[in-house]
């Protein structure tokens, strides 16, 4: 009797042990998320920016346009535990292009970790979440801030040997993107730093300028 119960508890512990390595071996099956990449694009355009190979942002930027320029889209891929998150940048291809037109108020601007907006207001990185959220509400009702979540871009730029931070501040960006929406139409550029213009002075009223004119 008490061999049985040797044999029995020694089969049970074999099972034991093939059925953990079966679940070991089994493979995890990881979320995919794309973000920036339209209905009409497929990954096959894509190629990847590899961060950590580029010595500054000069480089990353340059490269960026050299991918763009052959009509491919970059990407960097984020890949945790569970999730695989990829990043599709809208680098537009500058080769022939004087400019491009876009409307302050509906951009984002993140220079080295700061957020700025077409008010000339600067904002900590950590007020992201609020910044978004008062654009995506928004709509058109304060005229510096954006007309649409739809026309939503955000401008990425840091230092040209400031930019280690830059994958965990996308990540940041993606993060807090999802929780406003389920839209995965999220335009990001990495970009150069560009100042944003002084706003143009208030109209002169009437008797401002008659006082004006008698000083003459």
């Amino acid at each position: 009797m008490v061999t049985n119960i040797k044999i029995s508890s020694l089969i049970i512990l074999i099972l034991c042990i093939f059925g953990c390595q079966n679940a070991e071996q089994k493979p995890i099956k990881k979320i995919e998320k794309n973000f920036g990449l339209y209905e009409n694009e497929s990954d096959s355009i894509a190629v990847e920016l590899k961060l950590n190979e580029f010595n500054n942002w000069n480089e990353l930027l340059e490269r960026t346009e050299q991918i763009v320029c052959n009509d491919s889209l970059p990407k960097i891929t984020f890949n945790n535990n569970s999730i695989i998150k990829r990043v599709y940048l809208r680098n537009p291809c500058w080769e022939g292009i004087g400019c491009i037109l876009i409307k302050q108020k509906n951009t984002i601007q993140i220079h080295n970790d700061t957020i700025s907006k077409s008010d000339r207001f600067f904002y900590p990185l950590d007020s992201l979440t609020s910044v978004l959220k008062k654009d995506f509400e928004n709509n058109g009702k304060i005229p510096s801030w954006s007309v649409s979540p739809e026309k939503l871009m955000i401008f990425i730029s840091y230092d040209n040997n400031n930019m280690e931070r830059l994958p965990k501040t996308i990540e940041r960006v993606l993060n807090e993107y999802e929780k406003l929406t389920d839209s995965v139409v999220l335009k990001i550029w990495l970009n150069e730093k560009f100042d944003i213009p002084p706003p143009p002075p208030p109209p002169k009223k009437i008797d401002e300028i008659e006082l004006i004119e008698n000083k003459k």
